[in-house]
């Protein structure tokens, strides 16, 4: 299928300054249905390869296995790979059940008490908001420092399905949940990707798609450097091993993730969707090979083809993503996704629902067979930085030490991070941790052993003077069957003027 259509693209450019696009009902529910679907596929394709192959390719000659049983042999054997997919269907649900004007509060609420398991920015979040946090600062770097991570990007499809055609829309619908989690180049990631989605439903042209949606971030931002890196490298004719090299050697080691730094594994937004748009521009709008470069980068090898693979579902429709993949979703598409009573037919079904709320919302005019959308220009969002006038420093190994063991920890700058955990039977438990600082006792830390519940780290602080500094940590309530443990400590300073 040929989809290199810039009188179309050119179209779309037109229309989006101030015309209204006008599709069949059917044509929207396809390329919903389409949105949905490639997420699954790309879930299933790539998630045996997840975070086993960091800071390099998936070689050719490993073979990804796909066939007609893949989805449906997760959905058995391993319903949390659909993570991409379930916390999606959480803030789907809230619109559903409260409208498109639902609180904030309901979606924290969701969020935090849903019965699947978190990690990184969407773990910090869940503890914060656990602790009596609201958001926005709940995704606050200073409050989590796992902001720059994917956690957003992946599950900010929503967004663009539910608004077809209207960019300012699906940043709006990503703002305030997008920040219950993330910031800076975390929250950018998701605006990014929600942008594709709500331009793949008037644009047949992937290289429109993914340089057109650029727009919606600002200039000054890592995030928009580092896709833009991407861009101009497919637009000079490399070949996309050549380009992930330079990416790897750019950007690959700049992720501030704690458990990002000095290690090959990175969870960071932007180099994860940089692995993303290379697989839309160099599979040029063919399935099979956007999910075989998007999955083959390596890093988070299942979200990645699940957002090309959802962006690329939705410019072709449903009915245009080729048998040979579609073919795995026919026994799962009744079947409600793990944690949720949500089905593939009846996402597609409330998706289309929601999608015509926003499309009339925002003045357009739905009739019983058919959509006029208003076309929105792209707006830029507002520059946000985590980490903002601050470089990582060191990370110091402690050896899994108890925490009244570790003993005075000596460092200069204006920032650290201790990496650790409590490990307990016990659901109920909540450790206290006293920490001092320059002999300087600072608000109690509280750490629930429920895994649930548990903070991603055992203590951070971004608001120190640069300096040298002493800190101590004191268990207040240590139990016998509670087990501490102290893995190492990252350190930050100011950058130079």
């Amino acid at each position: 299928m040929k989809v290199c259509t810039l009188a179309f693209a050119s179209f779309l450019a037109v229309a989006a300054s101030a015309k209204t696009v006008t599709m069949t009902r059917a044509t929207l529910q396809d390329k919903i249905k389409g949105g949905w679907a490639g997420q699954t596929i790309g879930c299933a394709f790539g998630g045996p390869t997840e975070f086993k192959y960091n800071g390099k390719i998936i070689p050719d000659e490993t073979k990804i296995v796909w066939d007609d049983t893949r989805v449906k042999h997760y959905f058995d054997t391993f319903p949390g790979l659909y993570d991409d997919i379930y916390m999606d269907l959480t803030f789907v649900e809230v619109y559903e059940r409260l409208g498109l004007n639902a609180p904030t509060s309901a979606f924290a609420h969701a969020f935090a008490h849903a019965g699947y398991p978190l990690w990184a920015a969407n773990q910090g979040a869940r503890y914060n908001i656990l602790q009596g946090m609201e958001p926005p600062a709940t995704g606050y770097w200073k409050n989590n420092p796992h902001a720059d991570d994917i956690d957003f990007q992946i599950e900010a499809d929503y967004a663009g399905l539910m608004a077809p055609g209207m960019p300012q829309a699906a940043a709006h619908y990503s703002d305030a949940i997008g920040h219950m989690m993330c910031f800076g180049d975390g929250w950018c990631g998701g605006v990014y990707v929600a942008t594709m989605y709500s331009l793949a439903f008037l644009s047949n042209d992937v290289n429109y798609i993914v340089t057109e949606a650029l727009k919606s971030i600002p200039e000054q931002s890592t995030f928009y450097q580092c896709q833009a890196d991407v861009i101009a490298g497919f637009k000079a004719g490399k070949d996309w091993k050549t380009l992930w090299h330079e990416m790897q050697k750019k950007w690959g080691t700049t992720d501030l993730c704690p458990d990002g730094v000095k290690a090959a594994f990175n969870i960071d937004a932007k180099i994860n969707c940089a692995y993303v748009i290379m697989g839309l521009l160099y599979g040029g709008g063919d399935y099979t090979k956007t999910m075989e470069v998007s999955t083959r980068c390596g890093q988070d090898s299942d979200c990645n083809p699940s957002t090309a693979g959802g962006i690329l579902g939705t410019m072709l429709g449903y009915s245009n993503i080729p048998d040979y993949w579609k073919n795995s979703l026919k026994s799962v598409e009744d079947i409600p996704f793990i944690y949720t009573d949500i089905s593939l037919n009846k996402v597609y079904e409330l998706g289309m629902k929601h999608a015509l709320q926003v499309i009339a919302k925002n003045g357009g005019k739905v009739t019983a067979k058919a959509v006029k959308i208003k076309a929105q220009p792209i707006k830029t969002v507002r520059l946000e930085q985590s980490f903002e006038g601050m470089e990582f420093v060191r990370k110091i190994g402690l050896g899994n030490k108890g925490i009244d063991k570790v003993g005075a920890i000596k460092f200069n700058g204006c920032g650290i991070v201790i990496r650790g955990h409590l490990r307990t039977k016990d659901p109920n438990y909540v450790g206290e941790v006293e920490i001092t600082i320059d002999g300087k006792k600072m608000p109690i830390v509280k750490l629930p052993g429920n895994n649930h519940a548990r903070s991603n780290d055992l203590y951070w602080n971004f608001d120190l003077e640069d300096g040298d500094h002493v800190l101590t940590m004191k268990r207040l309530n240590p139990e016998d069957n509670v087990e501490s443990n102290v893995y190492s400590y990252l350190t930050f300073k100011k950058k130079a003027k």
